[in-house]
């Protein structure tokens, strides 16, 4: 018989474990409340370091900054990966080429950054906001790509060819039948995309030149010290990312029902 009773020394090493990998943030969370210009020295609850991030110029540019590198990263990042993995998903079983595509998934941020500015410089290209936007587009594309495929490869193709079949052209049955089926899946790739465009940072001081994006501007005022205007923004900046991981999860799990209505679609 096996024991199925809880082990007490596993009991306490996931309680270390979860202790050790989110009681920081809980402490930062907490510390963004504080009334005191001492991070760590509390002297009561107040809203006073959100208030001053609304009133902070530079706070405010760099976050407009941000998310217009971001829509347009992600913009062009969902188009083309979602045509990159209908490509790879359709057309073509090269494992060299699926390498190929997934390669600046696993390149270090770092070799990245110093790539593209080595590239950007020999080509004369001026560093700022197109520069970062190209730059975040590389990797971007590459995450759409597989996140899309894996809706891909949950297809049922049989209503394509149906549909094919009854004289309907490639094109409308695109829009018409395999986009609203994928359609959650490049919604969930828009999502985390957006989200690392967002966070990113080691890419974007490479390439970003005079434009200072958020993490930039966050880099810049964490060299002074930590401060609870730096946590407020670090708690913003994380409830922002969880909210959109969540609802990039949320769109890109699998439905049984829908699947279940697909398989059971009628034949004439």
């Amino acid at each position: 018989m096996t024991n199925r009773g809880r082990n007490p020394l596993l009991v306490v090493y996931m309680g270390a474990l979860l202790a050790f990998l989110y009681l920081p943030i809980a402490i930062l969370i907490v510390l963004s409340f504080n009334d005191s210009k001492l991070a760590m020295v509390w002297r009561g609850f107040s809203l006073r370091w959100y208030e001053e991030l609304m009133h902070d110029g530079d706070m405010l540019t760099s976050i407009r900054n941000t998310l217009v590198i971001a829509l347009i990263a992600t913009l062009i990042s969902v188009v083309f990966g979602t045509l990159l993995a209908f490509g790879l998903e359709r057309h073509t079983r090269s494992a060299a080429l699926e390498n190929g595509v997934y390669l600046p998934l696993m390149i270090p941020d770092v070799v990245t950054g110093i790539g593209l500015l080595s590239f950007f410089t020999a080509i004369t290209f001026p560093l700022g906001t197109g520069s970062v936007i190209i730059a975040h587009s590389v990797w971007g594309i590459a995450f759409a790509a597989a996140i899309v495929r894996t809706r891909l490869r949950g297809f049922d193709r049989a209503v394509e060819e149906a549909s094919l079949d009854l004289g309907m052209r490639e094109v409308p049955t695109f829009l018409r039948i395999t986009l609203p089926i994928i359609w959650p899946g490049i919604v969930a790739a828009a999502l985390v995309v957006f989200t690392l465009s967002i966070d990113e940072f080691i890419i974007a001081y490479f390439t970003a030149g005079q434009t200072v994006t958020f993490p930039i501007q966050v880099y810049s005022m964490i060299r002074f010290g930590v401060t609870p205007e730096i946590n407020a923004v670090a708690t913003i900046m994380l409830l922002f990312s969880m909210v959109l991981i969540l609802t990039a999860y949320l769109f890109a799990r699998p439905r049984p029902g829908r699947r279940s209505a697909d398989a059971e679609e009628p034949t004439t």
